[in-house]
């Protein structure tokens, strides 16, 4: 549970910062903060994939504490699929969402490259900040 805690409230930090480069999100009112709110708990949620996806694979529950080589390839490698297939449903199959033309996309799928970063930059911090804030 501490972990889904520190997912979203870093996500939702990333979420703020893009707003920018989304369509219809025009400054920062009351919609756009919740918007931003319910992205990072998704957000939130696809960090406990990657959690469950270390887990399975490196055969211990606590394993983002001392992830390794092998843990760090477990976040980029979920990260870097869930973050894609996200973006390339929400932007292409459902149309949820539009980018401004200053969101800096994949030229073959038209998925934005920030919202990619998030999900390879921002686990490795969630599960560090977890695991030295979970042990005080």
């Amino acid at each position: 549970m501490f972990v889904y805690i520190v997912a979203v409230l870093l996500n939702y930090l990333w979420e703020l910062a893009q707003v920018p480069l989304y369509l219809g999100l025009d400054g920062y009112s009351r919609t756009v903060f919740w918007h931003c709110f319910v992205a990072s708990l998704g957000d939130g949620i696809m960090v406990m994939i990657i959690f469950a996806a270390g887990w399975i694979t490196l055969h211990r529950w606590d394993w983002f504490q001392w992830p390794g080589v092998a843990g760090y390839l477990v976040m980029l490698t979920a990260g870097l699929v869930l973050a894609m297939v996200v973006e390339w449903v929400g932007v292409q199959s459902l149309g949820r969402w539009q980018y401004t033309e200053n969101m800096p996309t994949l030229p073959w799928l038209h998925i934005g490259l920030i919202p990619i970063a998030q999900m390879l930059l921002l686990p490795p911090l969630v599960f560090r900040l977890a695991a030295v804030l979970g042990n005080d």
